[in-house]
């Protein structure tokens, strides 16, 4: 396992290693609790990588299932490299959840917004607005600072050598709606025509001449890793909760859904003269 994967990644992976060898032993969770001398949460929890394993719970499930010296040297690697911090965790009070974990991860993000700019295409201003928008008042100044700076350290994902493909398309009332006045808004446009140019970065615009599309129940990301690191995700951000869709046959829902959003799309080319037009509608001074 590289030490570029990050924490969340190796620990889902581990997760999953644990709950296949269980299986193939014919044991059932209550089974295995037993031998081990657990209880079943910790079996379910350490399955679903809720917790994380100690090397001492891994090596007892390797005696229990069997497992020979070169698997369990992985399994126990696997283990040490899970407790890792990532780059995130000095923004422990504004990222809570595993998704800037797996994003860091991914090889291919796809990403269908509907209200906002994307995180990692915000302009630092635009994403005070938001962030100011969506805090109770009176604003704490110092908590939306950080925020704001939590959130630019994850914009240079899309920067990095081993850069990810960003595969956006935004509704477009995305760019029409002024977020933040018309300088802040024109800065952001901007920056999207700048991230459109980046090699690795496709932005296309949904037409309200769309009508009715396959993602009009709201946004979601679709997150792709490099092959044989860890199967595909979807997140769905949510003012009640984030949700993790993880299985195989929700997540293809979630990719054709993606792929039919694109279908109606307006072509990349076509995105930018969109852009370029809604940034020239802005009122000057």
């Amino acid at each position: 396992m590289s030490p570029t994967h990050s924490p969340t990644v190796r620990l889902r992976r581990l997760a999953r290693e644990l709950r296949r060898m269980r299986e193939e032993s014919g044991l059932r969770p209550e089974d295995a609790a037993a031998r081990l001398g657990w209880s079943r949460s910790k079996v379910s929890r350490i399955e679903t990588g809720r917790t994380r394993a100690g090397l001492t719970d891994v090596a007892s499930i390797c005696d229990l299932y069997g497992v020979g010296s070169s698997a369990r040297a992985g399994l126990l690697q696997l283990a040490k490299e899970a407790r890792q911090r990532g780059w995130w965790t000095a923004y422990a009070d504004v990222f809570t959840g595993s998704y800037i974990g797996l994003e860091d991860e991914a090889a291919l993000i796809r990403q269908w917004e509907v209200q906002l700019v994307p995180g990692l295409l915000q302009t630092e201003e635009y994403a005070r607005t938001v962030i100011r928008a969506g805090r109770p008042e009176p604003h704490n100044a110092d908590d939306i600072q950080r925020r704001v700076m939590a959130r630019m350290a994850r914009r240079t994902l899309l920067s990095r050598p081993d850069a990810p493909e960003l595969h956006a398309v935004l509704d477009e009332g995305v760019v029409r709606r002024p977020i933040g006045g018309r300088e802040t808004m024109r800065e952001q446009l901007e920056a999207l025509l700048a991230a459109a140019r980046r090699p690795n970065v496709t932005i296309r615009i949904l037409p309200y001449s769309a009508g009715a599309h396959a993602g009009l129940e709201g946004a979601f990301t679709v997150l792709s890793f490099p092959e044989e690191i860890d199967p595909d995700v979807a997140y769905v951000e949510g003012t009640a909760g984030d949700i993790y869709v993880e299985s195989s046959e929700q997540v293809d829902r979630y990719s054709l859904a993606f792929a039919r959003i694109c279908e109606v799309a307006l072509s990349p080319e076509d995105s930018v003269g969109l852009i370029v037009e809604a940034k020239e509608r802005l009122p000057r001074d």
